[in-house]
């Protein structure tokens, strides 16, 4: 088989490495790609856009491609994967009505409404003075989100009021992201520990994955503005086993179960961010792809091939595919751009990576680098995904920092305590 996999970040990175692991598949294309895609054996990158439909729909008539795994959320919003069905092409991801999930924060509050899925209570709002009214009566802490995609920075939890209407401000009169921003939701803020839970779904079937926890603030000890996520490991022990059962019975089936009867079936991954109250597991976001970094945690420790599971989606047969996971924990550090999530520079030349990753359970994943001859440099805010695997969570944690610290670039900013939760729960 030849796959195509849509992207070039550090999740599209894992992606391809996994997808060149199969006995099935003899080239992993990507677009656009990055160095460290063009590395894998199986690896080819495609100088596109992942916006450009009409590019890749000729790239996979061309090439034969027989299979696509979208990536990214913004092509999936915009349509890719009803463009290239309607072509009669095999893709993997949501149709656009779908992707609506993560497309809209209204629509998918909304939606968790109707299906009485748990999440906040909230209120949208389409004009900033209403939006500042609304939260001087409500107070802090308070969450203000954009209600469209903004790559992951389109979330404020603000623990005063000045705060929050610093975020409304920004979002609905500055516009700093764009449209997405013309609308925000502003809702109760969730007190617990987050997780993330992945799951593949075909439409009827739903499929998790191991539990997982991000860490989307930029400094340690959860300080700074959000970020795309400046690291993750799994397993998450705060998803125990029943926990998982309830997520799986109040919140994945309920979201397949409510997007078939509405005549828009999910088929794809289903990522539910989700905050652990008191009261239980309640949704703060679904996303409608892979997350990043959760796929560069969870995918090192699946042992299945996971093309069959891809095909499975697309045709509509997940029931009772077996998929298998390492008991081990695995654990990836972003390294990020000095600056980063605000401005930052690109172009900082990188070294130690083959000094990094030869120990043989360290996997570093490209996230923002571009390849010049034979150096690298950055090209990129979250720049690389440091990983490693290991039979206990401390091991894990202690390798892939000490693979982080041969890794150099100027300005480099990574986050100091990833896991650190993890361990104080299970030492507790």
């Amino acid at each position: 088989m030849k796959v195509l996999v849509v992207g070039g970040g550090g999740r599209e990175h894992a992606l391809a490495w996994k997808i060149a692991q199969s006995s099935m598949v003899e080239t992993v294309f990507c677009t656009p790609g990055n160095p460290g895609v063009a590395m894998l054996e199986k690896g080819c990158c495609v100088p596109l856009t992942v916006n450009d439909m009409v590019g890749i729909g000729d790239f996979i008539a061309e090439y034969a491609v027989d299979l696509t795994i979208v990536g990214p959320e913004e092509p999936l919003a915009a349509g890719i994967v009803d463009a290239l069905q309607a072509k009669g092409r095999l893709v993997f991801g949501p149709s656009a009505a779908a992707a609506r999930l993560e497309g809209s924060k209204s629509f998918a509050k909304a939606f968790m409404t109707r299906w009485n899925i748990p999440t906040a209570p909230y209120a949208e709002f389409d004009d900033a003075e209403a939006a500042l009214a609304y939260l001087r009566s409500r107070g802090a802490p308070i969450v203000v989100k954009a209600d469209g995609l903004a790559a992951g920075k389109g979330v404020t939890v603000a623990r005063s009021v000045e705060a929050a209407e610093a975020a409304i401000r920004e979002a609905m009169v500055d516009r700093v992201f764009g449209d997405a921003g013309k609308r925000v939701i502003i809702e109760e803020c969730l007190e617990g520990e987050e997780a993330s839970i992945l799951a593949f779904s075909d439409g009827k079937t739903v499929l998790p994955m191991p539990g997982s926890q991000d860490h989307k603030p930029v400094f340690d000890d959860d300080q700074g503005p959000n970020t795309g996520g400046m690291g993750a490991y799994s397993p998450a022990p705060v998803v125990t086993p029943e926990l998982a059962t309830e997520i799986d019975e109040r919140i994945l089936k309920p979201c397949i179960a409510g997007m078939a009867a509405e005549g828009t079936p999910y088929t794809g991954v289903l990522y539910a961010g989700l905050m652990i109250t008191q009261d239980g597991p309640k949704v703060v976001e679904f996303n409608v792809r892979f997350g990043d970094p959760e796929t560069q945690v969870v995918l090192p420790r699946m042992v299945s091939d996971i093309v069959p599971i891809f095909l499975a989606c697309c045709e509509g047969s997940l029931a009772g595919t077996p998929v298998e996971y390492l008991v081990d924990p695995c654990v990836t550090v972003v390294m990020a751009s000095g600056g980063y999530p605000k401005a930052y520079e690109k172009g900082k030349e990188i070294t130690g990576l083959a000094d990094a990753e030869s120990d043989p359970d360290v996997m570093v994943f490209h996230a923002g680098t571009k390849r010049d001859g034979d150096r690298l440099f950055t090209n990129g805010g979250r720049v690389l995904n440091v990983t490693a695997r290991g039979a206990t969570l401390k091991e894990t944690i202690d390798r892939a920092y000490v693979a982080v610290r041969k890794i150099h670039f100027d300005g480099a900013h990574y986050r100091t305590d990833i896991g650190r939760k993890a361990l104080v729960r299970w030492s507790g």
